[in-house]
């Protein structure tokens, strides 16, 4: 294949444009596993790279797409053959990296993972960087010692990729789940993935108090801003919030209260370079502690040449739950 489809961004005269074009396979970049890509995702992070809302895309042309499923073709890595099933999400891919949203891609071996037993490659994209990052945000409660004895748990952006698959994942481990979204219509689908309450996000959205009412032990927010400051502010004593996200923004308008008065932890979650054995760590609890059947239930598929009209659609709040991509 000298030349296979891609989603190529480029530079325009006003930022940057993305489109459905022939990529040349000479074109890729540096690593030592050559994958034909079988399945992706959308996450919010690819919806600002197809948008050029934000400068995430740092090398031109690129490749979006941060994630992908598929079997390997070439592998000089002595971990992987030809014919492995494998998963890579982040590592810079559709950043600096050429990413997935292509027939082809090439990286290094040891970003990948070996697609977990039990789950389809379509299904490891229906969870995607988002269902990583979820899982990630769980574990590190868990680590913290959180458990459903010490109280609810609270998801912000909880009709979203990551705000889904966390309270999938929670209620599914024992967890009383609070869900806030700004989407009322989306009530039943979230008590359907297993949320107990559901909660307006203008609740969350005015600023903060120091101190607020006890209200849950801990959480996993993706919004930022000061739906972050009034979650620490809720807290229970004891509890941690895990920070993933910043839908609403990077400020964090809030105060040292939560941590000095109520010893209040604040975790923080990165997916991208997430170190190689909590990548195991997390692939191999999503195969075991998420219900394929709500995984089923907040999944929409799309078509490779689809992925550019929906990145402004993720943007704006417009997408349930979980999008996947068939490549090939």
């Amino acid at each position: 294949m000298a030349t296979f489809k891609a989603i190529r961004i480029e530079k325009a005269d006003k930022g940057t444009s993305a489109q459905l074009a022939q990529f040349d396979e000479a074109e890729l970049m540096d690593g030592d596993v050559t994958v034909r890509v079988e399945w992706s995702t959308l996450n919010y992070k690819d919806g600002l790279a197809l948008t050029g809302k934000a400068p995430v895309v740092r090398r031109f042309p690129m490749i979006a797409g941060i994630d992908f499923a598929g079997t390997v073709e070439q592998s000089s890595h002595p971990q992987w053959k030809a014919g492995d099933k494998v998963v890579c999400t982040g590592w810079g891919m559709g950043e600096t990296h050429l990413g997935a949203y292509a027939e082809k891609a090439r990286v290094k071996g040891d970003w990948l993972v070996a697609l977990p037993q039990g789950l389809s490659g379509r299904d490891a994209m229906a969870i995607g960087t988002a269902g990583f990052t979820a899982m990630l945000s769980v574990l590190a409660l868990e680590k913290h010692g959180l458990s459903p004895k010490s109280g609810p748990v609270v998801v912000t952006g909880a009709a979203g990729g990551v705000g889904s698959v966390a309270t999938a994942v929670l209620s599914k481990l024992g967890y009383h789940v609070i869900a806030s979204t700004g989407r009322a219509s989306e009530a039943g689908y979230l008590k359907d993935i297993g949320a107990a309450e559901v909660i307006d996000r203008n609740e969350l959205s005015g600023a903060a108090k120091p101190l607020a009412k006890e209200r849950w032990a801990g959480g996993v927010d993706s919004v930022g801003s000061t739906t972050l400051a009034n979650l620490l502010s809720m807290a229970k004593y004891g509890g941690a919030i895990a920070a993933c996200g910043l839908a609403a923004g990077m400020d964090l308008p809030t105060s040292v209260a939560p941590f000095i008065l109520r010893g209040v932890c604040l975790l923080g979650i990165d997916s991208v370079m997430c170190p190689i054995e909590p990548r195991k760590a997390a692939w191999q609890r999503l195969a075991t502690d998420l219900d394929r059947s709500k995984l089923s239930e907040i999944t929409k598929e799309i078509s490779l040449d689809q992925v550019a009209e929906y990145g402004p659609k993720i943007l704006a709040g417009e997408v349930r739950g979980r999008i996947v991509v068939k490549i090939l």
